[in-house]
């Protein structure tokens, strides 16, 4: 499934930035960054559910805001994208 994770942490505090990094990291780990706090996630029942768990032990729920989309297949009918940046294919081939 495709999932889209998006966060705002709040960044006014030294212990902020340094959460915001680790979210960050997290989601690397998993996807493709989209935007600065938006990632794009191909991942199955069991990784999403870990994926979840990593994130809210990072953040802080009082100060910070965190959200999963599931989009729903087809995702080609789903997405639209526009400008400069194009998503890798997960579902094309592997090409290094």
């Amino acid at each position: 499934m495709l999932v889209i994770v998006s966060y705002d942490v709040s960044t006014e505090t030294a212990a902020g930035r340094k959460r915001l990094r680790r979210v960050a990291r997290v989601c690397e780990s998993t996807g493709q960054r989209v935007q600065k706090s938006v990632f794009e996630c191909k991942v199955d029942a069991a990784q999403l559910e870990e994926l979840e768990r990593r994130l809210l032990a990072e953040i802080k729920l009082e100060e910070d805001c965190l959200r999963f989309y599931h989009l729903t297949e087809p995702v080609e009918l789903n997405v639209r994208e526009y400008g400069k940046f194009r998503a890798v294919d997960f579902e094309g081939p592997l090409v290094i």
